[in-house]
């Protein structure tokens, strides 16, 4: 046992010890992962398409239709290869229906 979860002379126990945890990098941030849940963006990325397929005419403003056009293939980067490529194609090609109906 560590000195901070001993007893003191009057009885003492810390309830929870240490409240930076143990070992050498108690001081540390908690670890996050840098890499998106492919589940979440599989999830985005098909809502963002149903709602391209369902529109007659463009369902953004001029300036997140352009956002979306480059947001979206970025994203679809975290998906495997095959899938990536048939969304990316679907999404151009709503994009450029989209356009027509203009």
């Amino acid at each position: 046992m560590n000195d901070m979860m001993q007893n003191d002379l009057f009885g003492y126990t810390p309830a929870q010890g240490s409240l930076f945890g143990e070992g050498d990098d108690r001081m540390s941030t908690p670890k996050l992962s840098d890499e998106p849940d492919p589940v979440v963006v599989r999830k985005r990325l098909h809502a963002v398409l149903a709602k391209a397929k369902a529109a007659k005419v463009m369902p953004w403003n001029e300036n997140d239709a352009g956002v979306w056009q480059i947001i979206f293939p970025n994203m679809a980067n975290w998906l495997p290869e095959d899938e990536a490529n048939q969304l990316r194609l679907e999404f151009a090609e709503e994009i450029e229906r989209l356009k027509a109906a203009a």
